[in-house]
């Protein structure tokens, strides 16, 4: 009887083992995030960005995040006079996969282009605001830090 009863303990536990492993198997990965941060106030250039870094990092690399930056916020992405600081951590998430997109009502009237500002920009044609939407329509998460 004993033999029996080990024998039905060890087809049970195996059983189990390959049921998890289905189980595991089975589960999907997380659902890749998309996600738009809005960008307008220069105070918070620094916390915006480390809020992406932290973004990249909490998910793995499983996002894709927009920033638009519009209003005074742009002058802060100028290359020229622009702090080490910014312009590498910008430099770094835009290597991770950031795409980020300038406002054009912007641009003209702060006169400037894209190429005064970080390799990287994107000008948003239509408004920084109007690419906001977009992207909402497109199933992007708004974020405004």
């Amino acid at each position: 009887m004993r033999r029996r009863d080990m024998f039905r303990a060890v087809l049970a536990g195996t059983g189990t083992l390959l049921g998890l492993r289905v189980v595991q198997a089975a589960a999907p990965e997380p659902a890749r995030q998309k996600v738009a941060y809005h960008l307008s106030d220069v105070d918070k250039v620094n916390f915006v960005l480390g809020n992406i870094k932290n973004h990249y990092e909490g998910t793995g690399g499983n996002v894709d995040i927009v920033l638009v930056v519009h209003g005074p916020a742009l002058a802060a992405f100028k290359s020229k006079g622009i702090s080490a600081a910014i312009s590498g951590r910008f430099a770094g998430l835009v290597q991770q996969g950031l795409e980020s997109h300038a406002c054009a009502n912007t641009m003209q009237g702060m006169d400037i282009t894209l190429a005064d500002l970080l390799a990287g920009f994107h000008a948003a044609d239509k408004g920084g605001v109007v690419k906001l939407a977009e992207l909402q329509g497109q199933g992007y998460a708004y974020l405004r830090p």
